[in-house]
């Protein structure tokens, strides 16, 4: 009988091992909308968006790195380094043909990025990267990246559609899914910053982002999901690059079940602090030695 009492024992701490361990595992997706900027986000109607970061924490103060242009602030975001440390300066940068050399790479030549991290730590992540603006997947090794979609002409629908089968068919693992998309970027050089076009082309990717959310919902994941909203630069007139407080003040958003409901926050953000948090979602705690992101403060439970 004893013998039968530590059997079941048994069955049942392994029954609640398993379960505790599927529990934990993360999942976050990232939306990234290039060009939008602090005035874009109090101007724009954006119902879906504001329903994502409801329970989370959201800054209209995040500071991009500089210069205030793509690619250097989308690779800070996932290298947790500026521009002095990961060595992209432009959005001609290639592996081949660049000027100044990074602190850190690895075996294939690039900087050490978030996904390199996750893979390098939990073996069994899935990561997708979905993307429309050709150059901006160029400082990142592919390697690590799971699925790799690239739409063209400014076209993103597709791409979302794919970002939610892939998240629908590694419900089980811990999965982190990029999905960006340039036409905000696109519709500011085009129409200028804070131009109807503009703010128009925020509130067509908020209805996008909210149907993505609706699928999440009815498949039964919403709840267990993070959620970030991310973005490069702001503008001014038709351009950016520049110092002025139009270019360098970026909404950053993040929600999910280890994040505190904070609602609109002040505190110190930048570009560079996004990777450091998704180490910290998925339980990684040893960064790089060159990264110099930082862990926003009491965003986390």
């Amino acid at each position: 009988m004893l013998r039968t009492l530590i059997l079941r024992t048994l069955i049942l701490m392994t029954i609640s091992f398993v379960a505790a361990a599927q529990k934990k595992a993360a999942r976050v997706l990232v939306f990234g909308l290039d060009g939008f900027s602090a005035e874009g986000f109090k101007a724009a109607k954006h119902p879906n968006l504001d329903r994502m970061i409801a329970e989370g924490a959201l800054s209209l103060t995040t500071r991009p790195v500089m210069p205030s242009i793509t690619l250097p602030n989308w690779t800070s975001h996932f290298t947790g380094s500026g521009p002095e440390e990961h060595g992209i300066t432009n959005n001609e940068w290639t592996l081949e043909k660049h000027t100044l050399q990074p602190l850190e790479t690895d075996g294939e030549g690039y900087y050490p990025s978030v996904f390199k991290i996750l893979k390098d730590n939990i073996p069994a992540v899935k990561i997708g990267y979905y993307y429309n603006w050709k150059e901006l997947i160029n400082p990142i090794n592919r390697k690590y990246l799971d699925e790799v979609s690239f739409e063209e002409h400014d076209n993103y629908k597709q791409n979302y559609q794919k970002a939610y089968d892939f998240m629908i068919m590694n419900k089980q693992s811990p999965t982190l899914v990029f999905l960006y998309s340039v036409h905000t970027d696109h519709a500011g050089h085009g129409f200028g910053w804070m131009s109807k076009e503009y703010i128009t082309a925020i509130e067509e990717a908020d209805l996008a982002i909210g149907e993505l959310l609706d699928q999440l919902k009815r498949a039964g994941i919403y709840k267990d999901t993070h959620f970030m909203l991310i973005t490069d630069h702001g503008g001014l007139n038709k351009g950016h690059g520049g110092i002025t407080m139009n270019e360098m003040q970026v909404p950053w958003a993040i929600t999910g079940p280890q994040i505190k409901k904070q609602g609109l926050t002040t505190v110190f953000n930048s570009n560079k602090n996004t990777a450091i948090v998704l180490a910290k979602i998925f339980g990684i705690a040893k960064m790089p030695m060159a990264w110099t992101g930082t862990i926003p403060v009491g965003i986390f439970k």
